[in-house]
């Protein structure tokens, strides 16, 4: 679903990093590769900031390796995540590696762990994710599809919340509905280029019932059969948008309008992809930097109010 990693590499950095370093380039590609995402991260206050690239590094790293496998096999991607599964393992184990044995990404991950109680079942689940899209590429039902979403998206969801922070443990459900919601979103907007990896995310049993074929998909068909399908996803993903932020009064305060602000700046591709007839083979929904910083001070204001 993300595109690989190519204008950052870790060996820009010197072998022997400092802590800066390694947080600074798990900035850096936050900021390449997550436009929206970095956008919103930046009204944080700086110790949860920096936690937060250290999270999407570490998606980012583990997609990449999966994505850029010349024979995207199960064996092959299981291979190519044994690298973070191994770091990730020591750092939560607490052994006494030097700091030269970790990557940069795992290297911020240690600090940030230091102050943060990211259960190590998420960063796992997450790969597990990332790993079925290496032997599955089709999802009969929702059902199916909200689990792969909840690998993918919702684990990301609940990591960053540990350091958002909270009090009541219901506000980890609304954490995993955003997480459905904005995966559901990529969804809508990559079909194109997800079907020429042969991957359909929609789940079957809809398009069927909508009279949609793969063939037509394939084709890039936009008929009326297509925009009722589409606006019954965007239905759900709104639907999803809505539950979520009634976790947002539950975070702390410092971190209220940076999740708001990430949420209705990620729905709005929705709004785009409206706004182009669901046209979604030929344009890119998405939100530029201008209307990013339109959006700001009334997003401010009701954050204020929550």
């Amino acid at each position: 679903m993300l595109q690989p990693l190519k204008t950052v590499s870790s060996e820009s950095f010197d072998s022997a990093a400092t802590l800066h370093q390694a947080y600074e380039y798990c900035r850096l590609t936050a900021r390449r590769h997550a436009k929206s995402f970095y956008f919103s991260a930046q009204f944080l206050p700086g110790h949860k900031r920096k936690a937060i690239y250290a999270v999407y590094a570490l998606c980012r790293h583990v997609d990449d390796a999966v994505d850029e496998l010349n024979e995207p096999t199960e064996a092959a991607g299981r291979s190519a995540v044994a690298r973070w599964q191994a770091e990730l393992g020591a750092v939560y184990a607490n052994d006494d590696l030097p700091s030269s044995d970790l990557s940069l990404v795992m290297r911020a991950w240690r600090d940030m762990l230091s102050r943060y109680r990211i259960p190590g079942e998420l960063p796992l689940e997450l790969m597990r994710g990332v790993l079925m899209d290496t032997h599955i590429n089709r999802y009969a039902t929702w059902d199916d599809l909200k689990s792969y979403c909840y690998r993918v998206a919702s684990t990301v969801g609940l990591m960053v919340t540990e350091i958002f922070g909270y009090q009541k443990t219901e506000t980890l459900h609304y954490a995993e509905s955003l997480g459905y919601a904005m995966q559901l979103t990529n969804i809508l907007r990559d079909i194109k280029e997800d079907a020429m990896l042969g991957r359909i995310y929609l789940p079957q049993d809809e398009m069927r019932e909508f009279g949609y074929t793969e063939a037509e998909l394939k084709q890039g068909e936009i008929n009326d059969a297509f925009r009722r399908l589409m606006k019954f996803e965007i239905a759900r993903a709104r639907t999803l948008y809505a539950e979520a932020e009634r976790g947002i009064p539950l975070l702390d305060r410092d971190a209220r309008f940076t999740v708001l602000l990430a949420a209705r700046l990620y729905a709005r591709i929705l709004d785009r992809i409206e706004a182009a007839d669901y046209d979604v083979f030929t344009r890119r929904a998405h939100t530029t930097f201008a209307g990013k910083l339109r959006s700001v001070p009334l997003i401010w204001h009701e954050a204020r109010g929550l």
